[in-house]
């Protein structure tokens, strides 16, 4: 007994919690497609995306898309069934039930023979009834036509256009990224909590070294002082704005909402929320989730509870050292 198989079905439905066009860019990036071709998936019309899969290739196929937010469902492909060649039990039958001649003339439908009518074909050997009852049961933008017999059709037929509702023809389970690549300098990706605390500790302290170079550079003249400030300066809110917005990535929010970081007073709530809030925890319109964290991650994350300590000890230190300067200068 042959192993059933199954195809991936989809009518244009949403899964709970997903934007349609969040769920448009997630199809255009698993089919690797454009948005145009994309677009008519979404017309209520069942569309077979992947049909002859066993069980657990379809059952990839389902967690693919469901995690892109479409709401696929997983059907037996009775199509696939159906042979186009003779069978045992096509063999077995009396030879009167194999030829059946009679005088009336039939074109093949798979590769336009004219023949006298019989149960299969004697330029392509298909059995004729078991093609159409193939035919019957694939979707419309599925049935083809031989190029033998599209060749017989007359020069005055136009050629249909291909249909909207064909199917991507791209891989989608085998090709699915399980994380996201990192890349520190980009906009694109996503980040999680973890990673963005240690990315951004690992900023600071990026920062606090640049000072004392800034501070080599202002020993030895002025100009080289302003000259590195600036470039430091520069660097650290180019790479912060870039991992801030991964980040925002990760929650399934626009880049462009990281500009609330400058908004006095606000900026700093809005820091604390990217900061505590969790990523979604499949494939968003941004991309696969980002990889696990490493154990350096984790370290450097724990070590910004020394963070608001140092600013605790700073501010208290400081005006004892000024006021220790003041005395001593008097």
């Amino acid at each position: 007994m042959t192993e059933p198989l199954f195809k991936v079905v989809f009518s244009g439905e949403l899964l709970p919690g997903f934007a349609l066009d969040t769920v448009r860019e997630n199809l255009a990036k698993l089919f690797k497609s454009d948005l145009g071709k994309i677009d008519h998936l979404f017309t209520g019309k069942a569309v077979v995306l992947k049909r002859d899969l066993k069980a657990a290739d379809a059952d990839k196929y389902l967690a693919a898309l469901h995690n892109a937010g479409a709401l696929v469902r997983k059907e037996a492909d009775l199509a696939a069934s159906l042979s186009l060649v003779a069978t045992e039990e096509h063999d077995n039958q009396p030879e009167a039930v194999h030829a059946q001649p009679t005088s009336s003339i039939m074109t093949c439908p798979k590769c336009g023979h004219e023949q006298t009518k019989a149960v299969e074909c004697s330029a392509c050997g298909i059995i004729i009834e078991k093609f159409i009852a193939r035919q019957a049961l694939l979707p419309k933008a599925e049935v083809t036509v031989a190029p033998e017999a599209e060749a017989r059709k007359p020069e005055t037929t136009a050629t249909p256009a291909s249909s909207p509702y064909t199917p991507p023809q791209a891989s989608v389970a085998e090709n699915l990224p399980e994380y996201a690549t990192l890349k520190v300098f980009s906009t694109n990706g996503r980040i999680g909590r973890l990673r963005y605390m240690a990315w951004s500790l690992s900023l600071i302290l990026l920062l606090t070294a640049g000072t004392i170079v800034v501070g080599v550079g202002y020993a030895i003249t002025p100009a080289i002082g302003y000259l590195l400030g600036t470039v430091a300066v520069i660097a650290a809110i180019v790479v912060g704005v870039q991992i801030g917005v991964q980040r925002l990535h990760d929650i399934g929010w626009s880049g462009w909402l990281y500009l609330l970081a400058l908004v006095p007073y606000l900026g700093s709530v809005f820091s604390l929320v990217i900061m505590i809030l969790p990523g979604n925890t499949g494939a968003n319109r941004y991309g696969a989730p980002p990889p696990e964290n490493s154990r350096a991650v984790k370290i450097l994350a724990c070590l910004w509870i020394l963070v608001p300590v140092i600013g605790i000890l700073a501010a208290i230190a400081l005006p004892s050292y000024q006021e220790y300067l003041q005395q001593a200068s008097s």
